[in-house]
């Protein structure tokens, strides 16, 4: 893996974060169906990646204050577990309008990195399985491939078990 200078149209506030940050990642295209029931698992499929391996960027409320929480696409995200991970008492899942005007990305696009303002995040623990994890890039159609210790340090997350099934 080696870093990539977003060309062709790729570059995303994320890729520019990585870029900037100086961490090595990849980027890889595939063609995002608007009709899919899940973004993640129609993206990981594309791709040929375990669904376990590749993570999708979900915003909750928690105790009324937005929260990112990051999970793998073969699972979903246990709200009380995040609650407590972050802190808080009670998490709800964001209106879409919300996720979409405090990251700046469009859902099913929305990645963890570069957002328009940081904020809190957990990423699920399981992501330290792995050599290498995919998160969106930022758009839908482009995942970015990266070191699972450069996610959580460039999103500044905690981690934690915060994902079910």
């Amino acid at each position: 893996m080696s870093a990539a200078k977003p060309k062709g149209g790729t570059g995303t506030p994320a890729t520019a974060e990585a870029t900037r940050a100086g961490i090595e990642f990849t980027l890889h295209r595939y063609e995002a169906d608007p009709a899919a029931e899940s973004y993640g698992q129609a993206a990981a499929d594309a791709l040929g990646v375990p669904h376990e391996r590749l993570f999708k960027t979900l915003l909750a409320e928690v105790d009324g204050r937005l929260t990112v929480a990051v999970v793998p696409v073969s699972a979903s995200l246990d709200l009380k577990a995040l609650a407590s991970a972050a802190g808080g008492k009670k998490a709800r899942m964001a209106e879409p309008r919300d996720a979409e005007r405090a990251t700046g990305y469009v859902v099913g696009g929305i990645s963890p990195l570069g957002q328009r303002r940081r904020l809190p995040t957990v990423i699920d623990a399981s992501v330290s399985a792995f050599a290498t994890v995919y998160v969106s890039a930022g758009r839908r159609g482009l995942q970015i491939e990266l070191d699972p210790a450069d996610l959580v340090r460039l999103t500044g997350a905690g981690t934690a078990g915060i994902a079910r099934g």
